[in-house]
């Protein structure tokens, strides 16, 4: 399974659910993981504030214990860390009842002093109790608690201790990039699931899609298949306009053919009676009855063909085409025309019906017989598409060795009618039926100096995608 498959391509309904699905698992992730870290550091923050305040709480009693021998050496509190100097683990005991306030400390504090969370504006907690964050010695920065005690007569005190976070900012910052590993692959474990979710959920989708695209390269005549509840109705109306379209070209078939069948008995009548005389209004008779026959199949084509190029469905292969027209031309022209080659890639097919096909490219290999000296050179190749959305094109160059136009004469022989050489038979509406027809399915016809010495015609087509 390529990447291209897996992944909904940029634009479509399925990659803007993708899109729209990635930014929300983002975004739900992302305050998440705010909420989880923010969770994380309260609970730990009061975790080491209940530590402290154990600590605090065996000062209060040594402090507030009566007879002076117990207060006189409080912060025995069993941690060896308050024994050490600067050790980030410190206790103070301030006396604020006397002019001069009394400072004890424990050993880690040193000649160093704790600053009062007090003097920083920090409120009391419902225990009665400041918490809060301060620098300490050396600019570290430290958790503090302090409670201040009154004792009555024996004095009114302001008890501190405080401790370094560095063992619970490591932890926090350890849970951080835990939680940022965690929910990146559960963010890939998301996104891929959600993208397996729209191609398995949409996958009806691209079957109905797969198989108008295969009605319209003319591989299928309908719908086939079981689809979803909810997409079974739109096959069923898709098959409903295949079918309605395929009738209406048939009517319009049947009325095109009955038109010419009503019109060729009265033309044959008329042919017929003036041929029985030979007067000049006879002869114009004639003359004027040819070009209404004329006229008349040139029009009852063009309806035809602008019928069938409406038509969904209708495909024709290149090669076959070519290789029968060279053939038969070739018997044709033997006499002057000894070289013909026919050089199309396979697999190449025109988007329309089989006799148009063969109809315009006739006209352009008659024409190129009629005036070449002895080759003709004909190919065909596929265009690239250009741009999303474009329509694919093929491009059929016939060449021939013979005299050429000139520049100023190759849109003039393009107007129905128009012969530059009446030496030459025919009725003139050779090229400006080919014109008509390449119109008539998006195309055209071009006419160039060919690299042979001759006529370039240049016939662009739409071809099966």
């Amino acid at each position: 399974m390529s990447a291209a498959r897996l992944w909904p391509a940029a634009g479509s309904i399925a990659g803007r659910l993708f899109i729209s699905a990635a930014l929300w698992s983002f975004a739900i992730l992302l305050i998440a993981g705010v909420g989880l870290s923010t969770l994380y550091r309260r609970n730990a923050e009061q975790a080491f504030d209940a530590r402290l305040g154990v600590y605090l709480r065996a000062l209060v009693a040594d402090v507030a214990a009566p007879g002076d021998d117990n207060r006189s050496e409080p912060g025995q509190l069993g941690e060896p860390q308050f024994e050490l100097t600067l050790s980030g683990w410190y206790w103070q005991i301030t006396r604020l009842d006397v002019e001069k306030p009394e400072i004890r400390s424990s050993r880690s504090l040193f000649a160093a002093r704790l600053p009062r969370l007090s003097a920083q504006g920090v409120a009391l907690d419902q225990m009665g109790a400041r918490r809060g964050y301060v620098l300490g010695p050396d600019d570290v920065r430290l958790r503090m608690i302090e409670r201040t005690i009154d004792i009555g007569d024996q004095g009114l005190f302001l008890v501190q201790v405080a401790a370094t976070t560095q063992d619970v900012d490591g932890d926090i910052t350890r849970f951080k990039l835990e939680l940022i590993v965690t929910f990146i692959l559960l963010a890939a474990a998301l996104i891929g699931s959600t993208a397996l979710q729209l191609r398995y959920g949409l996958r009806p989708l691209r079957r109905l899609q797969d198989g108008v695209a295969a009605i319209r390269r003319g591989e299928a005549e309908k719908l086939d298949g079981d689809y979803s509840t909810d997409l079974a109705p739109l096959a069923g109306e898709l098959n409903l306009l295949v079918a309605a379209n395929r009738d209406v070209i048939e009517r319009a078939r049947t009325q095109v053919g009955n038109l010419a069948h009503a019109l060729k008995t009265p033309l044959s009548v008329i042919v017929n009676e003036a041929a029985t005389e030979q007067t000049p209004f006879a002869e114009k008779v004639r003359e004027q009855t040819a070009i209404i026959r004329d006229q008349v199949t040139y029009y009852l084509d063009r309806a035809r063909v602008a019928a069938r190029a409406q038509a969904i469905g209708s495909a024709t292969e290149i090669e076959p085409v070519l290789a029968a027209l060279v053939r038969t031309f070739g018997k044709i022209y033997r006499d002057r025309v000894t070289s013909h080659s026919v050089d199309p890639p396979s697999g190449l097919r025109f988007m329309g019906e089989k006799q148009d096909l063969e109809e315009m490219i006739g006209n352009l290999v008659d024409n190129a017989a009629k005036w070449a000296a002895h080759e003709i050179r004909i190919g065909a190749v596929r265009l690239p598409v250009q741009r999303p959305g474009e329509r694919p094109a093929l491009l059929i160059v016939i060449d021939d060795d013979g005299p050429g136009l000139p520049e100023g004469q190759r849109e003039e022989v393009l107007r129905r009618g128009r012969r530059l050489d009446e030496s030459k038979p025919g009725s003139g509406l050779g090229l400006s039926i080919v014109t008509d027809l390449a119109s008539l399915y998006g195309g055209a016809l071009t006419l160039a100096q060919s690299p042979l010495g001759g006529l370039r015609a240049t016939l662009r087509l739409p071809a099966v995608p």
